[in-house]
């Protein structure tokens, strides 16, 4: 089993930034790659970025040149660096972290980027 829990989100204004910060326990060697998701309201959760347990990344192409995904060692704690954000990323965030049997998700931070 792996327990995942987010944190981090908040209310900023356009052009401002914000770090989540995503930590797994439990089974953490099990863990292959972790990613962060995205659903704003009335629309499906979307992928935003992937860390691999080796390291690779990939961003979506709405949020390549701003936010970057990074972990402070081998796979824990996970980080979304977000910068000039834009309303549109309004969203609540959701970490997951995926092993060869299943993925585990966190409840998710809302994120609002409003003036």
């Amino acid at each position: 089993q792996v327990q995942v829990v987010e944190s981090g989100g908040g209310l900023v204004q356009p052009g401002g930034s914000l770090r989540l910060s995503c930590v797994v326990s439990g089974s953490i060697f099990s863990i292959r790659a972790m990613g962060w998701y995205r659903q704003a309201p009335g629309k499906q959760r979307e992928l935003v970025a992937t860390i691999t347990s080796g390291g690779s990344t990939n961003y979506a192409d709405s949020v390549k040149g701003r936010f970057i995904i990074s972990r402070a060692n081998a796979k824990n704690p996970v980080f979304l660096q977000m910068n000039s954000l834009k309303p549109e990323d309004t969203a609540v965030y959701y970490c997951n972290a995926g092993t060869a049997a299943r993925t585990y998700w966190g409840q998710g931070t809302q994120v609002t980027v409003s003036s």
